[in-house]
């Protein structure tokens, strides 16, 4: 998360903590109504308490700017504490295939400007526009590539919104929702009209008018995070004390495998207690609690190399933020409970590539992410529902090489890792 601030003393940090941490709770809230709860001022007032590091930015231009890192649990928590809703970190990817009439001319709006002339800086305000308001909720979102900026009868079925053609162009495209969006002017402002198609949310067309394309662009993406937290958001009294979260395990197909697998889940510090929830094939889902925040679980696990990261690299999302400005040096890390340095991103491109809650704007972690992994129907809706990010692992025992004393080093690593 980063915040504009005005320098660096104790008071305008102050602020800035408080700006990032109301930013985090509407996106992790699912709605703008949270900062008007009560109690919202109190929590924003300790705003320092939840940070779990931050850096001081300085840009070309002398524009000065706070990258923050808020663990999830405790936010989490904190809104829980005010009886406010919590959306989890698993959200679905939305296709966006947004159509623009602008003085008698329709133009796609993909996700690399293409075109000439007027048609291109159509496609690139608007590109921008979407990007910043998906960005800014922690919502991905996708739109189609350039490939399809030249079809003209793909354009006109979009601006009918009639689904098929869509449809299969879509096929080969990551999304778990699409929305056909059609925009022009309207009575001096603009109007953008949507459907929906998958994930149940199919229906008549909704829509919203503003004054400017950046104010449409966040109406449209507020009215979208809205609908799905209203869909999957938790109500406060079931956010646990101690956190939950699921670890998907492929190659664990016997016995003796979930024996070994709980027994080295149950023996790492942060783990409260690890059950198997869900078999599916050599497939097992593990429910594990945990205390702190996920990323000291995520590095305890790692320890044992029989728990292989899943590597499925995302599809680059289409609310990518833009290169970081050349950052001063790193101020030392603000104390936490956890104690780790996570950062807080709204990039939902990635748990699947190692993403969890808290990284950078560019790069790292994100707080809220779309996981391209090879779940069912059911699988999904579960991951959707779950308040922390699910965790993809192969487990394998550990090759045996011998280390020359009668052990192989495989098995020494995997013993030292359970003790």
């Amino acid at each position: 998360m980063e915040v504009p601030v005005v320098g660096s003393s104790p008071n305008e940090l102050a602020a800035g903590y408080a700006d990032g941490l109301a930013r985090v709770f509407v996106r992790v809230s699912g709605t703008r109504e949270v900062l008007e709860q009560e109690g919202i001022e109190a929590l924003l007032a300790d705003a320092e308490s939840l940070l779990l590091s931050y850096q001081y930015l300085r840009g070309e231009t002398g524009e000065n700017r706070l990258r923050m890192a808020f663990g999830a649990v405790g936010v989490n928590r904190a809104l829980a504490s005010i009886n406010a809703p919590v959306w989890g970190a698993n959200r679905p990817l939305t296709l966006a295939w947004v159509a623009v009439e602008d003085r008698g001319t329709r133009t796609l709006i993909t996700d690399k400007a293409s075109g000439t002339g007027a048609s291109r800086q159509v496609s690139v305000i608007w590109q921008q526009a979407f990007d910043q308001a998906a960005q800014e909720r922690g919502l991905p979102v996708a739109l189609p590539p350039a490939k399809f900026s030249g079809d003209r009868e793909l354009l006109s079925d979009l601006w009918g919104q009639f689904v098929n053609r869509i449809r299969k162009a879509s096929g080969d495209l990551d999304q778990d929702i699409m929305a056909l969006v059609r925009v022009n002017r309207s009575g001096g402002q603009w109007r953008a009209g949507w459907v929906f198609d998958g994930m149940a949310m199919d229906g008549g067309e909704e829509s919203v008018t503003a004054d400017s394309p950046e104010a449409l662009a966040q109406t449209v993406i507020n009215r979208w995070a809205e609908r799905y937290a209203d869909r999957y958001a938790v109500a406060a009294g079931k956010v646990a004390e101690s956190p939950q979260v699921d670890i998907v395990l492929k190659g664990a197909s016997s016995l003796a495998d979930y024996g070994k697998v709980t027994k080295v889940l149950e023996g790492l510090t942060p783990v409260l207690s690890a059950g198997a929830s869900r078999v599916k094939g050599d497939q097992l889902t593990l429910r594990v609690a945990f205390s702190g925040e996920l990323d000291q679980l995520k590095e305890y696990i790692a320890l044992d190399p029989r728990f292989v990261p899943l590597e499925a690299e995302p599809r680059e999302p289409a609310t990518a933020s833009p290169e970081p400005k050349t950052a001063a040096p790193a101020q030392e890390p603000a104390q936490s409970a956890s104690g780790q340095t996570e950062a807080e991103s709204t990039e939902q491109g990635a748990e699947a590539s190692g993403q969890s809650e808290g990284d950078s704007e560019k790069g790292g972690q994100s707080m809220f992410t779309y996981q391209p992994m090879p779940v069912d129907e059911d699988e999904a809706e579960q991951a959707f529902e779950s308040l922390y990010q699910v965790l993809y692992y192969r487990w394998q025992s550990t090759p045996r090489i011998s280390d020359g004393a009668g052990e192989t080093a495989g098995e020494s690593a995997g013993e030292s890792a359970e003790k």
